[in-house]
């Protein structure tokens, strides 16, 4: 049979004076331990403030700890309130930006209306000074493409409108009808080349022809040839001269001064003229009064 210590399962400890010293050391150690711990818990239930002071020296050996801690809890939610902020100031800017543009949209349908309410009033004005236009209507339509200058008026025979009729814009002349149909005419305006409208500057005596030059612009011709009395930016307007168009209405101003003459720029623009006026051929009181003289003799 084997000795006892080397038996597999048996422990040496009870064989070594050493294992047997730690041993009765560790249960000396808890035995005191628990000991320490019920004269503690006796003391603290009897004298609380005892221990007062080992609290405050736990505490502040803690402090720096404590106050680590809670710096990097504000430091975090400064972070967080940061992103936060910045996120939640991204998302107003964006409805911001949002209403800005609805505000500029608005603000420019206004302007529109706006304009066009005064483009009305003028028109209205127009028809009510003259007190003798034939309708008014919008111009749907112009050559863009072509050496010839046309536009299509929105107004035809069943309103009153017949060829040789002038055509004007509250600013000023736009041309004459030269083909009619049922529902529309066509205008011959007065920057086309085949057009020729007696003209006369506003201030003094100065009487001449504007023919259309087809780029815009009109070249105005002198019937007194001699010195040329025009400066630039003297305005023209038709004399009534032969009949057509009536006197004083607008028609260009002079931009470039030449010998015999002038090129001027034109008043009222076909292609801002949204509407126009169609008025009656004008006859010179004379030319009225001429046969009924004849008659009478």
């Amino acid at each position: 049979m084997a000795p006892p210590q080397n038996r597999p399962g048996v422990s040496r400890s009870g064989f070594s004076k050493k294992a047997q010293f730690g041993l009765f050391t560790s249960y000396v150690a808890a035995i005191s331990g628990a000991a320490l711990g019920f004269v503690l818990l006796v003391i603290s239930l009897v004298s609380p403030s005892s221990f007062t002071f080992a609290r405050n020296a736990a505490a502040d050996v803690a402090a720096p700890a404590g106050q680590l801690s809670a710096a990097s809890r504000s430091t975090g939610k400064s972070v967080i309130d940061v992103i936060s902020g910045y996120i939640e100031a991204g998302s107003k800017n964006a409805r911001l930006k949002e209403e800005l543009a609805i505000a500029r949209s608005r603000l420019a349908e206004a302007e529109a209306i706006r304009s066009e309410n005064v483009r009305l009033k003028a028109l209205l004005g127009v028809r009510e000074t003259d007190g003798k236009a034939v309708t008014a209507a919008r111009l749907i339509g112009s050559t863009a493409s072509s050496t010839r200058r046309f536009a299509l008026l929105s107004a035809g025979k069943r309103d009153g409108v017949q060829v040789g009729q002038p055509v004007r814009s509250a600013t000023g002349l736009v041309g004459r009808v030269l083909e009619v149909g049922n529902r529309t005419a066509r205008v011959l305006l007065i920057t086309d080349g085949e057009s020729v409208v007696p003209v006369r500057r506003v201030n003094g005596d100065i009487s001449g022809f504007a023919q259309g030059q087809a780029d815009g612009t009109l070249i105005i011709r002198l019937i007194d040839l001699g010195i040329n009395p025009l400066r630039k930016g003297d305005v023209l307007v038709t004399s009534g001269s032969g009949g057509l168009y009536r006197p004083n209405v607008p028609v260009a101003t002079v931009a470039n001064v030449t010998r015999d003459g002038a090129v001027a720029r034109i008043v009222s623009d076909p292609a801002a003229s949204e509407f126009v006026v169609v008025e009656p051929i004008w006859q010179p009181i004379t030319e009225l009064r001429a046969p009924a003289a004849q008659a009478a003799e």
